[in-house]
């Protein structure tokens, strides 16, 4: 499965959400995350997508996650379909 067919999955679970997801690019900052989820409940969180075979973090996206963690965001980094229907669950929306 390629990382594309990922995040189209992604996109469609948060639109059946409530919620919007945003493709994020920052020029000026490499290692950001690939989106920005809004939920209904108002929860923002910061979302990388990798390929479920082979795909790893960069340097700088560990930086990014840990500034994150360390400024009380939320933040994840999900590989798969199954990934992502699980947290949807843990946000509560049951797939």
């Amino acid at each position: 499965m390629r990382e594309s067919e990922v995040e189209k999955h992604l996109v469609w679970v948060v639109a059946s959400m409530g919620g919007e997801s945003f493709k994020f690019k920052s020029p000026n900052h490499r290692g950001v995350s690939d989106r920005v989820i809004m939920l209904p409940n108002g929860a923002t969180w910061f979302i990388e997508l990798k390929k479920p075979k082979g795909g790893k973090l960069s340097t700088l996206q560990i930086w990014f996650k840990d500034t994150c963690f360390k400024l009380n965001q939320k933040y994840a980094c999900l590989f798969t379909k199954e990934q992502i229907n699980q947290w949807r669950e843990e946000n509560g929306q049951e797939l």
